[in-house]
């Protein structure tokens, strides 16, 4: 799937693989997070895409983070500022909507 948008110039189309190379560029600049990993059907070969799964219904962008932490931190706090970073990245990028950002800790690492 991807996103569309139009304007004054023609009309603008997003595929989800651009969309989940921006969200693990942002993601991998967060405190705390050491790596994205796939997990079942996330695995990808490219390694910015893993570990990300990107769902577009509309206008609207779903997110799924599968990441490994750093030991040590506060997890809450983490996730907390990778939600957002996420969220505000992706819809600068974009244009679009996301809705939901959910963010799956398989692990953490010293």
């Amino acid at each position: 799937m991807a996103v569309n948008t139009s304007n004054a110039y023609g009309t603008i189309t997003i595929n989800d693989e651009a969309i989940a190379c921006a969200t693990g560029h942002i993601a991998r600049e967060c405190y705390g997070v050491v790596d994205l990993v796939g997990q079942g059907s996330v695995k990808s070969k490219n390694i910015l895409t893993r570990g990300i799964k990107i769902i577009t219904v509309g206008n609207r962008i779903y997110i799924d983070l599968y990441a490994i932490l750093k030991y040590g931190v506060s997890i809450g706090t983490v996730t907390d500022n990778l939600k957002s970073a996420v969220k505000y990245g992706v819809e600068q990028f974009t244009g679009m909507i996301v809705d939901s950002v959910n963010i799956n800790v398989v692990g953490v690492r010293v």
